[in-house]
């Protein structure tokens, strides 16, 4: 009789071991577990870390704490929390191959058509394992690529009215448009209007998960847009929209 209870405990103890396991691997994977990647071919690309999609805290809490910072210590940031805001700003939800004008598909920010306008520029000062440069965000991989070899925060600030917090955000992240895209099908009606509500769709998004991340932003609409396409070497199809600052606040 106590050989079968010892065995019979034996066979439980087995079994929770098991499915503990199987727990783990499966809530690793829904949380998203993909790590930072690097490539060098043809330009540096960083395959961002997996976004979350099920955080801590509430849109609620967020919009109540949400505020714009403009004074950030001087320390990096993670490659996971860049990751989770571009995912934010202009991330890919819903993946759609066989209709080219959304490039890669359905995305975290409403746009007026589904047409998508801007292009997302990555100034890195200080990010834990990515180097420093300008990159741009190509939401359809959930990647960046580096486009220029050098920090050019210091640059960007003097080309934004020497505003003190794009030099000393650890990240700054530019919005640019192709007007294009949406005059093509609303005419001037798109670039007045709809490319407007976009940008304010998307930069709010960057405001509520910096919130949920601890960390603070601000967005900036004062610059000399001739300075800052220079600094950033946009193609001439791209007009400097939105500046916006990132890191860790000075409360």
């Amino acid at each position: 009789m106590k050989n079968l209870l010892l065995k019979t405990r034996l066979l439980w103890l087995i079994c929770l071991i098991v499915f503990s396991s199987c727990d783990s691997k499966t809530s690793n994977n829904e949380e998203g577990s993909t790590p930072l990647t690097k490539t060098d071919d043809p330009q540096l690309t960083y395959i961002l870390p997996s976004p979350n999609t099920d955080g801590s805290v509430s849109v609620e809490k967020a919009l109540s704490n949400r505020r714009s910072q403009r004074r950030y210590h001087n320390v990096e940031i993670s490659a996971e929390q860049l990751s989770q805001i571009l995912w934010a700003a202009y991330g890919v939800t819903k993946p759609i191959t066989d209709r080219a004008f959304l490039r890669g598909g359905l995305r975290t920010a409403p746009s007026a058509g589904g047409l998508y306008p801007f292009e997302i520029y990555v100034l890195v000062g200080k990010v834990k394992n990515i180097e420093s440069g300008v990159y741009k965000f190509i939401s359809q991989e959930h990647k960046i690529v580096k486009t220029i070899d050098k920090d050019l925060r210091e640059e960007l600030c003097a080309a934004a009215l020497n505003q003190d917090m794009i030099k000393e955000a650890p990240v700054v992240i530019v919005y640019s448009a192709i007007f294009s895209r949406m005059t093509d099908k609303y005419g001037d009606r798109g670039r007045e209007r709809y490319v407007c509500a976009d940008l304010g769709h998307s930069a709010q998004n960057i405001y509520l998960q910096a919130e949920a991340l601890n960390l603070g932003t601000c967005s900036i609409g004062a610059f000399n847009d001739g300075r800052v396409s220079q600094v950033l070497q946009m193609p001439e199809n791209e007009e400097p929209l939105y500046i916006m600052p990132l890191g860790n606040y000075i409360k």
